[in-house]
């Protein structure tokens, strides 16, 4: 729970407008919340960190149903509409916002970085000089990379990938 009366609330914002939307919420005096984290985006050959939105197109709004004119927010700029269950918003429980929350380091969501694979484990690659081989998975290198045995020439290859980069077969 919020402040005294007030419950957290799902919203659908326009596609990219979670930021937007934040700002005009906060401007009529709504608390929101948008939860996001850190992502590995590779471009033209560059590596950066990007802050992206960790449910695209949804964020959350605390409101007090009884005190606020909670109406107002499917007009509001950025947003597509207040998830409701019949003509009233549909609630959530008032341990998940505090589970995001427990989950963030400045200010951002940290999402585990293991793959789910096992060893031994058939992957396909996805992106680089290799794609659409089927190898191995072959365990992380630095905590931050993924080995993967590759067949090639006859003999076993290890190469290291991004996790974004390969895929279950």
């Amino acid at each position: 729970m919020t402040a005294s009366g007030s419950r957290w609330y799902v919203v659908q914002t326009h596609p990219r407008s979670e930021l937007r939307a934040v700002a005009h919420l906060q401007r009529q005096g709504f608390a929101s919340y948008l939860p996001r984290y850190r992502k590995r985006r590779r471009h033209a050959r560059r590596v950066e960190m990007v802050e992206v939105p960790l449910f695209p197109r949804y964020l959350f709004v605390a409101i007090d149903l009884a005190a606020q004119r909670w109406r107002s927010i499917h007009s509001t700029v950025g947003i597509s509409r207040l998830v409701c269950n019949g003509n009233d918003p549909a609630p959530l429980p008032d341990a998940a916002i505090a589970q995001l929350r427990a989950r963030e380091q400045d200010g951002f969501v940290l999402l585990p970085l293991r793959p789910t694979f096992k060893l031994g484990e058939s992957v396909r690659i996805l992106d680089g000089a290799f794609t659409a081989c089927l190898g191995l998975y072959d365990g992380m290198k630095d905590g931050e990379r993924i080995a993967v045995l590759l067949d090639l020439l006859g003999r076993k290859v290890r190469i290291f990938l991004d996790p974004e980069s390969v895929a279950a077969a």
